[in-house]
């Protein structure tokens, strides 16, 4: 019998799994990795064989994803054993490819043995755990395809490797003290301070405990670490990366030791042990008791916490018993980086030493970022990048076009479909930042390199100036292929009908898209707006009345703009507060004259926030919208009221809303108390736009939608009503726009 399987089988320990199930069983044969995935052949009694395929499914191993399997009958060819054979590379790559996974409970029980060869060793992996992506050259995924190929195994190694017994049987990241990886801590100057295994992360104790900053280059980049107890080493390193508000991620050397400073429900415990390890939000629901600095996280009751990923980090915090920052390894707005020399020379004006490894690091990415509401454990990804990256887990479908999305300016992704799977990039960044465009365009090429195609059709945003745009037009043109432009919320929209394939649905699905700002149809700055999907047409039925968009990008980065364009009377003591008698005149006269207007719910939070003396300028992106939310706490949806209603096809009336702020504000309503209401409206108007359609499936997507708290509230409202339907694999922010555009397209709706 010939076995196929496709899916994440390959570096995840499927071949090794399979020879040993061949044993057990007593089936002769062949396994290998091919381009479609892992092709199996068996001989023995087909009832054999039949228990033999069921326990291959039934069992597989945890890590691995079957997305299709089948058997056939083939012509026998006589097999003496079983062996696991290399892989042949006959046709281009159609499987899924393979994300980093964390550290298993094996490989840490190893480091800390004594006895162990891989005792103290930083780069312990076997076929369950270890880099994947962040190393990977090509497919298969075979050692000689990724940067582990500069080191040869050693006897030791290579008597592993070849043994059906051992757990590290054809691991391709295989490798020990003797044969591996090298690490080094050096100071800012390039001084070596230590290359001793055994000695070198107790060396990192004493530089935290003495107030130091290291940068610490991870298996899938720098990260920049310090002790998060110690407030003026946690400012130092604000004030030197340029990052005066935005929270740090924190590593929390054990489970237990988190557990005991705060709340851990089963849903994050879960979540930030499993595979992927991704950085989670967590409520600060116990009292700091000087845990950690304030500044950690300032002004914020909640907190983003991971445990140790690696081998390396798991040494490091085995020797601390305290948490710390572990903030991704750049300047404010630059791509994470990877390179030693490049990371020498950029974070020397950061960081006082550097724990260095000589492992090339192909696709770096940052930590993964996950979030749950309070109420309905509602799961939110806020970054999709290492543990997820770069597959999309859908159903394989046969593309004729080959398809590559370019995404969007913000948090940008890039897609590609260049055979029957969809592949999403990590999260890149911010293209208005040079070095992440550079990393955008090195991953637009790396995508090509690995599949070896190109695409047929390339897709971009509407907006012109999106850098994203411009490249995509770019490529196109330099492939002599076609380019096709979609515009930006239909594309959110889209995200969401593929990832709960919708698209096919015979009842009517309305469309709640709301985010700071896209380039609308009628050439205006959309962000507050309503869909109805129906037998594969997308119509926008209904947005929030239009405000003026004033300054440009400033208006995305200053709140207090917000609250300027939509209050109605400019002479209110909270306008003269926030401008200069001379910005007020500015504005008003841009006011007259401006032509540009927004529909963005993303800039009403920011009026909100502004108003409500939260933010008036944004430090980091989604600041306003973060302290907004964080000023609510507990809150009781039945002490809530509604400032506007939505029971026609009239536009949702923007102003009205700041103007019921602004006059519970004047009666002394708590701040609290208005956000709940703030919100309460807001979850109302999806009710109400639904009620007035007469449609009962929504799907909500876009920034906004990143609030917990509305999506409680829009739960709990919409309660057996209504179908609600949230990104779940993607996040709801621009990271999900390539997915859109491809789904958009090869959707044929337009």
């Amino acid at each position: 019998m010939k076995i196929i399987l496709s899916g994440q089988v390959q570096g995840v320990g499927f071949r090794p799994f399979v020879f040993n199930l061949a044993e057990e069983f007593k089936v002769k044969g062949t396994v290998s990795n091919n381009e479609e995935g892992l092709i199996i052949f068996a001989e023995a009694s087909q009832k054999i064989i039949a228990s033999f395929y069921n326990a291959i499914i039934d069992r597989a191993p945890k890590v691995s994803k079957i997305n299709s399997h089948n058997i056939s009958e083939i012509v026998c060819h006589n097999f003496n054993d079983f062996k696991i054979i290399p892989s042949k590379s006959d046709s281009r790559l159609n499987l899924q490819l393979t994300p980093d996974f964390g550290i298993c409970n094996a490989c840490k029980q190893e480091i800390i043995d004594p006895n162990n060869i891989r005792y103290k060793y930083p780069f312990t992996t076997c076929v369950h755990c270890g880099p994947r992506w962040a190393i990977t050259k090509t497919f298969p995924f075979e050692r000689h395809h990724t940067s582990m190929d500069e080191f040869e195994m050693c006897q030791r190694c290579k008597t592993e490797y070849n043994n059906p017994r051992n757990r590290r049987f054809h691991s391709q990241t295989n490798s020990c003290d003797t044969c591996g990886i090298q690490l080094k801590l050096i100071d800012k100057n390039s001084k070596l301070i230590s290359k001793d295994n055994s000695s070198i992360f107790k060396s990192i104790r004493e530089l935290f405990l003495e107030g130091q900053i290291i940068s610490v280059k991870n298996t899938s980049g720098y990260l920049l670490c310090c002790d998060a107890r110690n407030e003026s080493v946690v400012q130092k390193l604000r004030n030197k990366k340029n990052r005066p508000e935005k929270p740090f991620a924190l590593l929390y050397p054990t489970l237990e030791k988190l557990k005991d400073h705060y709340d851990i429900k089963h849903d994050i415990e879960k979540e930030i042990t499993s595979v992927e390890r991704p950085i989670v939000i967590i409520p600060n629901s116990k009292s700091n008791n000087g845990h950690i600095a304030k500044s950690v996280a300032p002004g914020l009751n909640q907190l983003g916490v991971m445990l140790p990923n690696s081998a390396l980090l798991q040494l490091m915090a085995n020797e601390i018993d305290f948490p710390i920052v572990a903030t991704s390894g750049n300047v404010s707005g630059s791509p994470i980086l990877s390179h030693n020399s490049e990371a020498l020379e950029r974070l020397s004006p950061i960081a006082d030493y550097f724990l260095q490894h000589n492992l090339d690091i192909e696709h770096p990415q940052d930590d993964s970022v996950i979030k749950f509401s309070s109420n309905f454990n509602l799961r939110v990804l806020f970054r999709r990048s290492r543990g997820f990256a770069p597959n999309y887990y859908s159903q394989k479908t046969v593309n004729k076009a080959k398809v590559m999305a370019m995404g969007a300016h913000l948090k940008s992704s890039i897609g590609f479909m260049p055979n029957d799977y969809i592949y999403i990039s990590q999260y890149l960044g911010h293209l208005e930042n040079y070095g992440v465009y550079e990393r955008f365009v090195n991953e637009v090429s790396g995508f090509i390199s690995i599949f070896q195609q190109q695409p047929n059709v390339v897709l971009v945003d509407k907006h012109p100036s999106y850098q994203s745009t411009i490249y995509g037009k770019e490529l196109a043109k330099s492939l002599g292929v076609e380019l096709y432009e979609i515009q930006h919320h239909r594309a959110h929209f889209s995200s969401l009908l593929s990832e709960h394939s919708l698209f096919n649905t015979s009842s009517e699905i309305l469309g709640v898209v709301w985010d700071g700002t896209g380039y609308g149809d009628d050439k205006q700055i959309w962000g507050g707006e309503f869909f109805k999907y129906y037998q594969g047409k997308m119509q926008r039925i209904n947005y929030f009345d239009y405000f003026d968009w004033l300054a440009g990008d400033k208006m995305a980065k200053e709140p207090r703009l917000s609250l300027f364009s939509l209050i109605e009377d400019e002479k209110t003591p909270c306008i003269s507060r926030k401008f200069t008698p001379d910005e007020i005149v500015i504005y008003e006269q841009l006011k007259k004259k401006n032509r540009l207007k927004t529909s963005s719910v993303g800039r009403l939070f920011d009026a909100v926030a502004s108003l409500l003396d939260i933010c008036d300028i944004n430090t980091y992106e989604g600041e306003a919208a973060i302290k907004l939310e964080n000023t609510i706490g507990d809150y009781d949806m039945s002490k809530c009221k509604r400032y506007v209603s939505v029971s026609s096809n009239a536009h949702v009336p923007t102003k009205a809303i700041i103007k019921g702020v602004q006059s519970d504000l004047e009666k002394g309503v708590k701040k609290s108390q208005i956000i709940c209401n703030f919100l309460f409206t807001l979850a109302n108007i999806v009710l109400g736009v639904a009620n007035h359609y007469e449609i009962k499936r929504i799907a909500c997507t876009g920034g906004v939608f990143q609030n917990t708290v509305l999506l409680d509230m829009l739960k709990e409202l919409a309660g057996t009503d209504y179908e609600l339907f949230f990104n779940c694999n993607l996040s709801p922010n621009d990271e999900n726009i390539s997915l859109g555009q491809m789904m958009y397209y090869l959707n044929g709706l337009d």
